[in-house]
């Protein structure tokens, strides 16, 4: 999610949660990651969404951001363990970068295109290697002493997920704290088959005091009008949610598409 100003969000999760294990296969962890003033807060679980105590409390206590990534977790590559759970978090530039991807994707280590000498992972999952890999080639962007033009970015964002698609089905989420690119190829859907869409955009104009309602999810405009972006693998409400494209890269500012 992006908005135009920090918003009031409880994530009640019921119907989030229940995808995370009730629902859905998605059970082998969780997290959320929300920008703050120039920080990240960041929560994770190794277990199912719908049974944890750390999702009751923050379903009872709402918080305030204007960028937030959620995941949930089922496992193909690496043991159902915190390490492997996401979004997943780097340092480059003085900025705090984030991640999530959903898919499977092979060969990476071996692939010369992925190179990660200097970000090593952590866990052993390939989305982390991947993660890795894109902020190798974010390096001499946000190393050269100032913040790295938006175009710059969205290049190599975009490259990058040109070669991550030959690997395997590559949706992915990932930030800057300042822009959002979401990135939609292929997904697993409930009638076993891999194909498009892999993502699903709403965007929103609140007005001051308007609320979004949706699965697992509430936000509240704090006594202003409002502009948010949803992403998401499947719609969330009974909404005008569209289908991004496969292949398709877009960047989200502000509540508003680039």
């Amino acid at each position: 999610m992006s908005t135009r100003l920090p918003s009031t969000i409880t994530l009640s999760l019921e119907e989030f949660s229940r995808h995370g294990g009730q629902t859905d296969s998605h059970k082998d962890g969780w997290g959320i990651a929300w920008y703050e003033h120039g920080d990240l807060h960041l929560l994770k679980e190794a277990t199912s969404a719908s049974n944890s105590k750390t999702m009751q409390f923050i379903k009872d206590n709402p918080f305030h951001s204007a960028l937030v990534l959620c995941h949930i977790r089922k496992a193909t590559q690496g043991d159902v363990a915190s390490r492997n759970c996401q979004p997943l978090l780097r340092e480059l530039g003085g900025v705090w970068h984030s991640f999530a991807h959903n898919g499977n994707l092979k060969g990476l280590q071996d692939d010369p295109r992925f190179n990660a000498s200097d970000y090593q992972p952590i866990g052993e999952t390939d989305s982390e290697y991947a993660f890795c890999a894109l902020m190798e080639r974010m390096q001499t962007l946000w190393r050269s002493g100032q913040r790295p033009t938006y175009e710059a970015r969205r290049d190599v964002v975009r490259l990058f997920a040109a070669d991550l698609r030959d690997t395997g089905p590559a949706n992915f989420l990932y930030s800057d704290g300042e822009v959002l690119f979401a990135h939609a190829h292929q997904r697993h859907h409930a009638d076993g088959t891999i194909r498009a869409p892999g993502l699903w955009r709403l965007t929103r104009h609140c007005a001051e005091g308007g609320v979004f309602e949706g699965s697992g999810l509430h936000v509240e405009a704090r006594g202003a009008e409002q502009d948010v972006v949803l992403l998401a693998s499947v719609p969330l409400s009974q909404e005008d949610w569209q289908p991004l494209d496969e292949g398709e890269v877009i960047s989200v500012r502000f509540g508003r598409t680039l």
